[in-house]
């Protein structure tokens, strides 16, 4: 009866991981600020003030109606979503602590585990911010209906992890040229303000247009996502396997440039930060 139990020791290091991403995620969490609740209205707030300079700039333009058959507001929304997500996630992983950080002292800690809490904090804090403002524009405003709710949540997720996939890649380039992977991020999440093509639909450009937006896996995101979302509209020239397989390879490069600058850490790189 002293024999040990392997299948409880087997199941003891899955467990304390999904214990320790758990308690990293919500530190993550609470780092923008310490009440979570309010930390929630904020990124509920930024969500909505983007919908809103949207709406205004293109009814200033004369823009009113979706280039598609359905409402205009959620067709900005389903634009803004993503893009905040993506934009989110590349910002959350490229700060998640690194090699040299105090949190590392404390075994079993790694850097594995606070990338993964901070992917998850941005998505956890993005998804909450989505469903209370549909909600809230469902009931007050004006009912809306998705036509796949769980196909466009996928998109959703793809265009979190495409996200994820930036940032890591911008986070192995941090330690060895850090100036220049804080410029790059920003340039790039700043860029994204058009290059995502939030405010089109790829059916609707002409071939020398759509070149300039078929290169970025969050447009495929956003033009996909419409059709699950739209019951008339079937995108063309979009694919989710071109994002999936652009942030699997990303995604690839930048856990083996972290994997790499691991190894190869100095206490003096955080001197001076």
């Amino acid at each position: 009866m002293f024999q040990p139990d392997f299948q409880v020791r087997k199941q003891r290091p899955a467990v304390t991981l999904i214990e320790l991403v758990y308690h990293a995620t919500v530190r993550s969490i609470r780092k923008t600020h310490g009440n979570p609740v309010i930390g929630l209205l904020i990124s509920m707030l930024q969500a909505a003030m983007f919908v809103g300079v949207f709406f205004l700039m293109m009814t200033f333009m004369g823009q009113r109606s979706a280039p598609l058959r359905g409402d205009f507001m959620l067709f900005l929304m389903t634009g803004v979503f993503l893009f905040m997500t993506h934009a989110k996630a590349v910002a959350a992983v490229m700060g998640a602590e690194g090699p040299v950080s105090g949190m590392m002292l404390h075994a079993p800690m790694n850097t594995t585990i606070a990338i993964l809490s901070s992917a998850l904090s941005s998505l956890y804090t993005q998804t909450i911010a989505m469903v209370v403002i549909l909600f809230l524009y469902h009931a007050l405003w004006n009912p809306i209906t998705i036509e796949d709710p769980v196909g466009a949540y996928g998109l959703f997720l793809l265009s979190w992890i495409s996200g994820v996939a930036v940032g890591s890649l911008f986070l192995a380039i941090k330690p060895w040229f850090p100036r220049f992977a804080q410029i790059g991020s920003q340039v790039y999440r700043r860029a994204n303000m058009i290059a995502s093509g939030k405010m089109f639909v790829a059916n609707a450009l002409p071939g020398y247009m759509l070149a300039m937006f078929d290169w970025n896996p969050l447009f495929h995101c956003i033009d996909q996502v419409r059709g699950y979302v739209f019951l008339n509209y079937n995108p063309h020239f979009s694919s989710i396997s071109y994002p999936l397989y652009v942030s699997l390879a990303l995604l690839t490069l930048g856990l083996l440039g972290e994997f790499y600058t691991r190894k190869q850490v100095s206490r003096s790189w955080s001197a001076g930060k």
